[in-house]
C-alpha cells in the first residue's frame, strides 16, 4: 500500500489549507467535502491515514470516522475540530477510536507530525500482524499458547480470517515482544546475540527466514 492519506472538511478552503501545509510531504493527499464522499473513496481506494473535521453539515467527523473504524480498521484516525468539547472526545475516542487530536487553528508543524506519526503506526502495526500470520504459519498455535498465553486470543470471521484488534503502542510492542521470543523459545538455534542490535520486525524475519532454511 502507499502512503496515501485522506483529508475530510466541507469547507474547500480548510482543505487547501491543510493541502499547502502538507506540500513537500513524502505522500499523497487526496480531499473530500463529505463524509458520505469519503466512505465512498475510501471503499475505492486504500488509506494509511484519514484526518477528518469535527464541524460539517450532514455528519459530524466522529460519526464519520466511527463508520471508517468499522469498516477499515487498519487506518489510522485523526480529529480536527475548532471546539473541542469534553462530550465531542468522549465520542470521538470511544466510537471513532482517535488516534489524535488537533484543533483548529493548527500549526503547521504540529500537523506534519501527527500524520508523521500515524503513518508509522499504521505501518508498525501491520507488520506485527504480518508477523504474527508468519509466527500461525510456521508454529502450532497451541504449542505457542503454552508458551504465551494469550498470543493466540484473538477473533475471527466466519471464513477464519483473524479480525485484527487495534493496538495501543503498549500492546503493540508486546505483541511483537511475544512474536520475538515465541521464535527464540520455539528455534533456539537461532543465533539470538548477533541478532540483538537488529531491529525487532528485522530480527523476527530473519529468525522466521532462519527456521523455513532449516
Amino acid at each position: 500500500m502507499s502512503d496515501t492519506i485522506l483529508l475530510v472538511d466541507d469547507e474547500p478552503s480548510v482543505l487547501s489549507a491543510i493541502t499547502r501545509a502538507l506540500r513537500g510531504e513524502p505522500y499523497e493527499v487526496v480531499s473530500e467535502l463529505s463524509g458520505e464522499l469519503a466512505l465512498e473513496r475510501m471503499a475505492a481506494q486504500p488509506f494509511k491515514v484519514v484526518l477528518s473535521d469535527e464541524r460539517m453539515a450532514r455528519m459530524q467527523g466522529s460519526e464519520f470516522l466511527a463508520i471508517a473504524r468499522s469498516r477499515y480498521p487498519g487506518t489510522v484516525r485523526i480529529l480536527l475540530t475548532g471546539h473541542a468539547t469534553l462530550d465531542a472526545a468522549i465520542r470521538a475516542v470511544n466510537d471513532g477510536g482517535i488516534y489524535k487530536f488537533l484543533t483548529k487553528p493548527w500549526q503547521d508543524n504540529d500537523l506534519k507530525q501527527a500524520i508523521r506519526d500515524a503513518l508509522l503506526k499504521h505501518d508498525t502495526e501491520q507488520e506485527a500482524w504480518r508477523l504474527f500470520g508468519l509466527l500461525q504459519q510456521q508454529h502450532d498455535m497451541d504449542d505457542l499458547e503454552k508458551l504465551h498465553p494469550g498470543i493466540s486470543r484473538l477473533e475471527r470471521d466466519q471464513e477464519g480470517n483473524l479480525m485484527l484488534p487495534e493496538l495501543s503502542d503498549d500492546a503493540l510492542n508486546d505483541l511483537r515482544r511475544q512474536c520475538e521470543k515465541a521464535f527464540l523459545d520455539l528455534d533456539p538455534a537461532s543465533d539470538s546475540a548477533s541478532d540483538s542490535a537488529s531491529d525487532p520486525a528485522d530480527m523476527v524475519r530473519g529468525m522466521f527466514l532462519h527456521g523455513i532454511r532449516n
